[in-house]
């Protein structure tokens, strides 16, 4: 497995049992360790070129979710280099957090329609809470569309054994089934081949279950109305950055990618998600 250069990442840390890493690539969110247990999945054949998507973490997808006639599929964001605003900071209350934003550049501009923009990340860590604040700015003057998502991967012992709540009675847009719209029956998601599922409309909190040592991760959003399934199975193998890894994670991924977000000029756009244990 590559590793990051030191100079790239920010840790905050609460204790020697609880800490997160943020590579600036992306402001890509590559670990999440909570009471000793790593829950968030970064491929080991990932490259830490920073050139190439990070496989696994948080990647931050904008202003665009899947393929971009302008420009790379899921957008920029998680392929640019981030600023830190604010270094890893602690509070009265032993909380630590940390800030990272990303302005629009001669080359952003020219793919995406000269729009002039601030997005900032603010993350958050306690002792069994992790949360992510993305805050989008329009500084330009016109009207500035985009869809954002936050592309969790979750490591898990083994993703046949893992489950997500919440969804049964939804409409989905299954992307393996010629992206026709389907409504979800099962009380409990689980997977069991190739999964690219959008789900539309959903509760502000998911549970997924199967992680280390049988932990529960409660997912709690807000202005994310879409909840995205990703899972590629044997697809993967044929990913060099992937291989058979693709047992152990599991995507759910809170978003905006059904219908855009469409932002008046000086206005901005808040969204976050919170992992906890359950």
């Amino acid at each position: 497995m590559a590793n990051p250069k030191v100079s790239d990442v920010i840790m905050l840390e609460i204790d020697d049992q609880t800490s997160c890493k943020i590579h600036l690539f992306g402001a890509t969110l590559i670990s999440w360790i909570c009471e000793g247990d790593e829950l968030i999945f970064v491929s080991p054949k990932s490259k830490f070129d920073n050139k190439s998507a990070i496989r696994g973490g948080v990647p931050i997808v904008f202003p665009n979710f899947g393929p971009w006639s302008q420009g790379p599929q899921h957008g920029f964001a998680r392929i640019s280099r981030w600023s830190v605003e604010q270094f890893p900071l602690k509070d009265d209350c032993g909380n630590t957090s940390a800030v990272f934003f990303l302005e629009d550049s001669e080359e952003t501009r020219a793919m995406w329609n000269n729009q002039r923009f601030r997005v900032t990340l603010t993350v958050t860590l306690s002792h069994q809470l992790l949360k992510m604040t993305l805050l989008v700015l329009n500084k330009g003057d016109s009207t500035m569309s985009f869809t954002c998502l936050l592309h969790t991967y979750f490591q898990l012992p083994d993703v046949a054994l893992a489950s997500v709540s919440n969804l049964k009675g939804l409409s989905y847009i299954d992307k393996t089934r010629k992206s026709e719209t389907f409504i979800e029956e099962r009380d409990l998601l689980r997977i069991d081949g190739f999964i690219d599922s959008i789900y539309q409309n959903t509760p502000s909190q998911h549970k997924i279950s199967g992680l280390a040592r049988g932990k529960t991760i409660v997912l709690e959003k807000d202005n994310l109305p879409d909840t995205v399934i990703w899972n590629p199975w044997e697809k993967g193998l044929h990913m060099d950055d992937l291989g058979d890894n693709y047992l152990h994670m599991l995507c759910v991924e809170a978003g905006r990618v059904s219908s855009a977000i469409e932002l008046q000029p000086k206005e901005s756009f808040t969204a976050s998600q919170s992992l906890s244990i359950g």
